[in-house]
């Protein structure tokens, strides 16, 4: 999609403080950080929420989801971690594109918000 920040990111058009990337994911630190650790997990192909995800998706999805362990554990996420899909207006998504905020390295409240 053109005009999508996180694509332009993806597509390298843009740049990032990359954390991860393979030839289906890209996860890269984010610019407004909310705890001492915070990266975006994004898929490369452009889905816009959870909600748009299609059975197709399943195994793009799965790669992603299995690939958060890997990426916390390279981030020194050892006493935990949150992750976090913001989906809709309701749900503060800001971007449309799906992702992931992984965050840690500080004890995180609940509830979220």
């Amino acid at each position: 999609m053109s005009d999508c920040i996180f694509c332009k990111i993806a597509d390298g058009n843009i740049p990032a403080n990359i954390a991860y990337e393979d030839d289906r994911i890209l996860c890269f630190h984010d610019l407004e950080p909310q705890a001492p650790v915070h990266v975006l997990l994004i898929p490369r192909k452009h889905i816009e929420s959870l909600d748009a995800a299609e059975e197709g998706d399943a195994a793009l999805l799965g790669h992603l989801l299995l690939k958060v362990k890997e990426i916390a554990a390279r981030l020194g996420l050892e006493n935990g971690y949150r992750l976090v899909s913001n989906c809709g207006a309701d749900g503060m998504q800001t971007v449309k594109h799906l992702h992931f905020h992984l965050l840690g390295k500080r004890r995180l409240l609940w509830p979220p918000g």
